[in-house]
């Protein structure tokens, strides 16, 4: 491959180099919430900012963590996920905002992936669509321990990965509608918690790259509830969710230290 960055030692996208982050990264979509995760790091410090890829690395009990957005949907993300475990990443937390699809899901709670359903493009130039875009045990394990320790509500399962958000919000419009419809109808009766836009392309580049990848979303509100009448709750601060994340990274890095990895 050509090297487009002309032997700087930084990564081309992402803007960063082994030395610049930690081992464990946590991955929003959004660049300007970078900020507010870094915030739980001790000493948090800017080391790029490029593109959507806005990196902060700092320490979490003693040891090298950084924060990296991916911008929106799976091509985004399968690069800074790429780019970040060339420089020595081995353990990414997605975390992000999802819409509920089950009633029980509701604004405010957290989800967390067991899976993803690969309803969109990026995971099909890893694997072939049989492959299952499946979360690390390790690292779902850790988000559900941290969810129970701080007593968020939350659910564990199957989100719906797509590429078009207003696919999903106004399926009836576009012209291939009668697919759209008919796979999200499949994806409800299948139990399927929440929809969002990262996670499966993250699973299976993850997979491929050998490292560890786990998700956890707030939960925006939820369409199938408004559909229905029911009371509809709408939630934007994901400080929930971050903590879910940032506190998922303390178990790991612990177990990591009880194992010698």
């Amino acid at each position: 491959m050509v090297d487009y960055t002309e032997g700087s030692g930084k990564q081309y996208h992402t803007g960063v180099g082994p030395n610049d982050i930690g081992k464990y990264i946590i991955m929003p979509g959004d660049p300007k919430r970078c900020a507010k995760i870094a915030e739980h790091f001790d000493n948090p410090v800017l080391v790029a900012d490029v593109r959507e890829y806005t990196t902060y690395t700092g320490t979490l009990d003693g040891v090298k963590v950084s924060v990296t957005s991916t911008g929106i949907g799976g091509p985004s993300a399968a690069i800074a996920i790429d780019e970040l475990a060339k420089c020595g990443a081995h353990t990414f937390v997605r975390v992000g905002t999802c819409g509920g699809m089950q009633e029980d899901v509701c604004g405010g709670d957290v989800v967390i992936a067991t899976g993803a359903v690969r309803m969109e493009g990026t995971s099909r130039e890893f694997a072939p669509i049989e492959y299952p875009a499946v979360a690390n045990l390790d690292v779902t394990n850790a988000l559900v321990q941290s969810a129970s320790k701080l007593g968020q509500k939350h659910h564990v399962g199957v989100v719906q990965c797509k590429d078009s958000f207003f696919g999903q919000h106004e399926p009836e419009v576009m012209p291939v509608s009668y697919e759209l419809e008919n796979k999200w109808n499949a994806w409800l009766r299948m139990g399927c918690l929440a929809s969002e836009m990262e996670s499966a392309a993250l699973f299976i580049a993850g997979q491929f790259l050998r490292v560890r990848v786990g998700s956890c979303f707030l939960v925006v509100a939820n369409q199938e509830r408004a559909k229905k009448g029911l009371p509809n709750k709408q939630a934007h601060d994901t400080e929930c969710a971050i903590s879910v994340a940032v506190e998922a990274l303390r178990i790991l890095i612990q177990k990591d230290k009880e194992s010698q990895k």
